[in-house]
């Protein structure tokens, strides 16, 4: 059986029963005292899942791996150092070609105010290069940090990076700059992080087209804030 068949849910079971995955089990196992934040960290899979429901997600309790990336202005940033300031709502997306995914992004912001006087920061990643994510965040009018995963390495070590349909292989060179060479996507991701990049809650969905409500993410946020 694949490792992830339905939607990924975790740290969020009571608001977000009605959409349920097969995590749910494994969520309270991890959950157990002294666990948290203690398991090891899986190692970059050596063989790429190909298709979407094969991923194997980091899960709760575990934590966001290091990465330095370029944001759209090309600076570049310590994703650690930046989850370290406050509690983090970070999200993986496929790039701003992806319709569903600029809905995703304008919805985040509209949500922003709201995630901001929770005490959050929000943090979107992709595969574009920065001057991609540049286009998104002016056409969008964005004003949370994009960040460039542009080879998917971050995604790999992440768990959620899979071998692109071959309707895209000719589009992806182009929109990361050639750096994905292995020509893989990012199933889309939501996770809300504590300061030391410890998972507290976690959706993915295989289906792209299906994404998380902003409204179903503030209340997410808004359940787990006091144990950040």
């Amino acid at each position: 059986m694949s490792t992830l068949i339905k939607i990924v849910i975790a740290a969020f079971l009571s608001v977000a029963c009605s959409i349920g995955g097969v995590h749910a089990q494994q969520h309270k196992e991890i959950k157990s005292p002294g666990m948290n934040g203690k398991m090891k960290m899986e190692a970059m899979p050596s063989v790429i899942p190909q298709r979407p429901e094969d991923i194997s997600p980091l899960l709760y309790g575990e934590k966001i791996p290091m990465a330095v990336l370029p944001s759209a202005s090309g600076q570049m940033v310590d994703l650690s150092k930046a989850i370290s300031r406050k509690p983090t709502i970070l999200v993986f997306y496929r790039g701003g070609w992806c319709p569903y995914c600029s809905r995703q992004l304008s919805g985040l912001q509209e949500v922003l105010p709201e995630l901001e006087k929770l005490g959050y920061q929000l943090i979107a990643i992709s595969t574009d290069t920065p001057e991609g994510l540049m286009q998104s965040a002016q056409k969008e009018k964005l004003s949370y940090l994009l960040l460039s995963d542009a080879d998917l390495t971050l995604s790999k070590q992440v768990g959620i990076a899979y071998k692109a349909p071959k309707g895209y292989w000719e589009m992806l060179p182009k929109t990361t700059g050639g750096k994905d060479a292995d020509l893989l996507l990012p199933v889309p991701s939501v996770f809300i992080l504590d300061r030391t990049g410890t998972i507290h809650f976690e959706y993915m969905n295989p289906n792209f087209k299906q994404r998380l409500s902003p409204d179903l993410l503030k209340a997410a946020a808004a359940s787990i804030r006091k144990n950040l």
